[in-house]
């Protein structure tokens, strides 16, 4: 990523080879979630947003359930709140 005359890394911490969605999903309940500029700056230099069809309410619920179930396991509350969170927001997509 070019910010100014800076080139820039971004690392999602999850890197395997999956549609590049897959990670929107965590950019749209975290970041775009609390500062919506992100969310606007992001897309105008990555171009199409893909949120429009139905695969990306599948990968929300997915994202959901992966995330509750393991802040579970691991214990921890706050990860596995958000997780719920996220699990009432993609049920509302359908």
């Amino acid at each position: 990523m070019v910010d100014g005359n800076e080139v820039r890394v971004i690392d999602f911490g999850r890197f395997d080879f999956r549609p590049a969605a897959s990670d929107f999903c965590r950019l749209a309940v975290q970041q775009w979630r609390t500062d919506p500029q992100l969310e606007t700056a992001f897309f105008s230099g990555y171009g199409p947003d893909p949120r429009g069809s139905r695969l990306w309410k599948v990968m929300q619920l997915r994202e959901a359930v992966a995330t509750a179930a393991w802040a579970y396991k691991v214990g921890d509350i706050e990860f596995e709140s958000q997780g719920h969170r996220m699990l009432h927001d993609a049920l509302q997509g359908f």
